[in-house]
């Protein structure tokens, strides 16, 4: 793999670690869950072939320390972060933006709030649930994680917020690829050191989000929503389908699951390659 030119970005409360690899337009990639920028390893490189390709470590996140690590978060926060990224790297240029699950959901905030900024994102599987139906039950979820963190710890917590993205219906064990980290070594490391933060400061603010939808109406001609073609009926699927259809947009299929960049990377690649040429 390429070795990147490593940065940090001084922000407010908080300096940002960023990566950077390859040459040309800018493509930002916005990590989701408890990953940072490593879980992009599997697909930087393909990127980097057309684009400068940066990623980063969001607020809070492995090496993106707080001045107060018990702030709490907001998607408008982090959002902002991604903006001021493109303004230090991209600072003449719109960027290219792909963001996984809650970096979906910061990058559907950075679209409707600055789109003089972004050529096109690509969000994939948004947890955006408040565009459901049923968001009163999701919300209901997210409290019983956040009590089970408090009352019971970390893992339980986990146990339950992934049993709560299953498919409707679904009572078998949690996924492995939901709760755990990936398999290498040092990743590993700092995803689990990362868990609590987001079981506690993202997922609450995350997943209680509602975007702006006549905004992303008008914007729709730059904006691709995908999902795992392994997803369908979980929770993240559910709620960035609903929404692609609101929105009257072709929902577009990745390989694998909710996590399909790191299952999947090569054809991933391929795909979302495809997503910014099109």
């Amino acid at each position: 793999m390429t070795t990147p030119t490593i940065g940090s970005l001084r922000m407010s409360g908080a300096t940002l670690h960023y990566e950077m690899r390859g040459q040309g337009p800018l493509l930002l990639l916005i990590p989701g869950g408890a990953g940072d920028a490593a879980s992009y390893d599997g697909v930087t490189d393909d990127l980097a072939t057309e684009y400068t390709v940066v990623t980063y470590d969001p607020r809070g996140m492995s090496r993106s320390t707080l001045e107060d690590p018990e702030a709490e978060q907001s998607v408008a926060e982090h959002a902002d972060d991604a903006l001021r990224i493109l303004a230090l790297l991209s600072p003449d240029e719109p960027a290219r933006v792909f963001g996984s699950s809650s970096g979906a959901i910061a990058a559907l905030h950075l679209l409707t709030t600055h789109p003089e900024r972004v050529q096109r994102v690509v969000a994939h599987e948004p947890p955006v649930v408040e565009v459901l139906p049923d968001a009163l039950e999701h919300r209901k979820l997210i409290a019983r994680v956040q009590d089970t963190l408090h009352t019971e710890g970390l893992m339980p917590a986990m146990t339950v917020f992934a049993a709560g993205l299953q498919k409707d219906g679904d009572t078998s064990a949690p996924k492995a690829e939901l709760k755990l980290p990936p398999q290498a070594a040092a990743r590993a490391e700092r995803t689990m050191a990362n868990l609590p933060y987001f079981v506690g400061r993202i997922v609450p603010s995350f997943m209680s989000y509602a975007p702006d939808t006549h905004k992303l109406e008008a914007l729709s001609d730059r904006l691709v929503l995908a999902c795992g073609q392994d997803s369908r009926g979980e929770l993240p699927y559910r709620a960035a389908a609903f929404l692609a259809e609101r929105l009257s947009k072709e929902l577009q299929h990745f390989p694998g699951g909710h996590t399909g960049l790191t299952t999947h990377p090569a054809e991933f690649g391929k795909l979302l390659l495809n997503a910014f040429r099109s």
